[in-house]
């Protein structure tokens, strides 16, 4: 069955972006309504993808315009008649020898810049958009080509996707000593597995990993011990609770080593990355000094 086109701009669609980055009805200012037919999930479904796929590319416009961040093609040897992917690095991302932050998404249609889909359609976009001098974008691993599914190569899923930055990016391009990871959900399993199989690069180089309601498993993932114990180490889970913002929650009963989890203030799964914001950036503040100290570093900067 053929469905005629949703709109290709978000005010075709009857919404715009107000001052504070929410998605508002151009006529009416309410937030977004899916049921725009109460007996049409299928349609409404649709019409909710279609919206996402608008709003990305506006995303992704905001992180080349307003932070200045640029496109790098993945894979890095990508040739002229194949699918690829891209990731959004700062211009400083290959030069700066001190610092540098990645920053990993979640699973799902979620793409680079946003923390969560549902996030920027029923609430701000400023609470949705994530800046990094370099973003993964671990869910854009296929194009569709004359009607069919083509994988984009070593990118065909979120783990690939980041062992591959890893590899042949930020191993052999980034200068910076200093590597901070933060990741929202799925994104602490592909921080996992990068771990995991470049342990001795992410070790010396990472100084902190900060989680927002991850969903790793250092078992299932089958990760030698030393990767949990670095971890635990080195990071902090933000996990949604009832408690308050920061509060360290119960470790688990099994006496396995794991990352330290405090409450990110929040029970809502997609608002732990913003409601844990200003603790995130200070525990990387502190865990950074602490690292340059250690090493009797100066800041370059």
């Amino acid at each position: 069955m053929t469905f005629p086109p949703f709109p290709s701009t978000i005010a075709d669609f009857g919404y715009f972006f107000n001052d504070f980055g929410q998605l508002r009805h151009l006529k009416t200012g309410e937030p977004y309504l899916f049921q725009v037919r109460p007996d049409d999930h299928g349609y409404n479904q649709r019409r909710y993808e279609a919206l996402g796929d608008v709003i990305t590319e506006h995303v992704y416009q905001l992180l080349e315009q307003e932070t200045h961040l640029t496109r790098v093609p993945v894979p890095v040897n990508v040739q002229e008649d194949e699918p690829s992917s891209f990731i959004f690095v700062s211009e400083d991302a290959f030069t700066n020898k001190d610092r540098l932050l990645i920053l990993i998404h979640g699973s799902g249609v979620v793409r680079a810049g946003q923390w969560s889909r549902r996030l920027i359609i029923n609430d701000s976009l400023k609470k949705g958009l994530g800046y990094a001098v370099i973003v993964l974008n671990t869910n854009d691993t296929h194009r569709i080509i004359n009607g069919v599914r083509v994988p984009v190569r070593d990118c065909e899923t979120a783990e690939k996707h980041g062992r591959h930055v890893w590899e042949h990016i930020v191993e052999k391009r980034a200068a910076a000593r200093h590597i901070a990871v933060v990741a929202h959900s799925y994104g602490g399993v592909v921080a996992v597995n990068v771990a995991t199989e470049f342990f001795a690069s992410f070790s010396a180089r990472v100084f902190a990993v900060a989680l927002t309601d991850s969903v790793h498993s250092f078992a299932r993932q089958k990760s030698h011990p030393r990767v949990a114990q670095f971890f635990n180490q080195v990071g902090r889970n933000w996990v949604s609770s009832p408690e308050h913002l920061d509060r360290p929650l119960r470790e688990r009963h099994d006496g396995t080593v794991d990352v330290r989890r405090v409450s990110a203030g929040t029970v809502t799964h997609e608002m732990t990355s913003w409601s844990s914001f200003a603790s995130v950036f200070e525990f990387l503040e502190t865990a950074y000094h602490k690292k340059s100290a250690g090493n009797g570093e100066q800041n370059d900067l």
